[in-house]
């Protein structure tokens, strides 16, 4: 496990990264000229997504020459057996952010050991900045941040996504979104994974679920919500994996509840892939 000392180095370059991302996305916010999908329907990419990923790579190439990456658009690079392998997202919410909806988020963790340690999610466009350590805490623009205190799913507000391949599959999360809906206050789609965990890390949500995602979906907002105070486990409870693609997170004391009524939910019998 690396020092406080190193830690604190991590989380600053991590940030200095996600600014210099972000800083492009503002640039590119409402003046985009390419929009294209990347196989899937509804799996966007920018000229912005790029353009982001080149400015936090430089970053974290800069100080960080031989870490191995993770990176949505670029794929695998660096040394593959370094224990250090930062996952990123230079646009999560690429949909969002195309229709100028501002949800969205340059997100950056960094796995040691393939432990999520160091997480920043950083929202350019509301100007929200969210970076945890494992061990060092989880802040909100430069502030404390903890979960809620909610104990019950009647009062909680949630929220959760839905994968690009759902118009193939019979787990598309429907029944669950459905199912979740009448047990609870409500449930929101927000659209950008990094930053439904950061919500439910500043305690505005209370809980989160959702599949078919990557790790680098995850790595920032999981370290987020475990030091904010949160709870992240697979779907049954068990120890998180973040390849594994499905990830619940609470506040804690809603992570049972939750993982209970999951196992509950069958598939909605009528649904038919297109």
């Amino acid at each position: 496990m690396p020092t406080k000392k190193e830690l604190q180095c991590f989380l600053d370059v991590a940030t200095e990264a996600a600014m210099a991302g972000g800083a492009v996305l503002k640039q590119y916010w409402g003046n985009l000229s390419s929009i294209q999908e990347k196989g899937r329907s509804g799996d966007l990419v920018t000229e912005a997504d790029r353009a982001s990923e080149a400015e936090v790579l430089a970053v974290i190439g800069r100080h960080y020459p031989n870490h191995a990456i993770l990176a949505e658009e670029s794929g695998q690079l660096g040394q593959r057996d370094s224990p250090l392998l930062w996952a990123i997202d230079p646009l999560d919410g690429t949909t969002n952010y195309a229709h100028q909806y501002p949800l969205c988020a340059v997100s950056i963790g960094l796995l040691v050991a393939g432990v999520p340690t160091i997480g920043v999610v950083y929202n350019p466009i509301l100007e929200e900045l969210y970076r945890a350590a494992r061990g060092l805490g989880a802040t909100h623009n430069r502030q404390q941040m903890q979960v809620s205190t909610t104990a019950k799913l009647t009062n909680s507000l949630l929220v959760t996504g839905f994968a690009y391949d759902r118009r193939e599959t019979i787990d598309n999360n429907y029944a669950e979104f459905c199912h979740f809906t009448h047990l609870t206050q409500g449930v929101r789609r927000g659209g950008s994974a990094s930053v439904d965990l950061a919500h439910v890390a500043s305690g505005r949500l209370d809980g989160y679920w959702e599949r078919g995602l990557s790790p680098w979906d995850l790595a920032a907002g999981v370290v987020l919500v475990t030091e904010a105070g949160g709870r992240v486990s697979a779907y049954d409870g068990q120890p998180f994996d973040i390849y594994s693609g499905k990830l619940v997170a609470t506040n804690g004391p809603l992570h049972q509840p939750i993982v209970q009524q999951l196992a509950q939910v069958q598939p909605l019998p009528q649904f038919e892939p297109v």
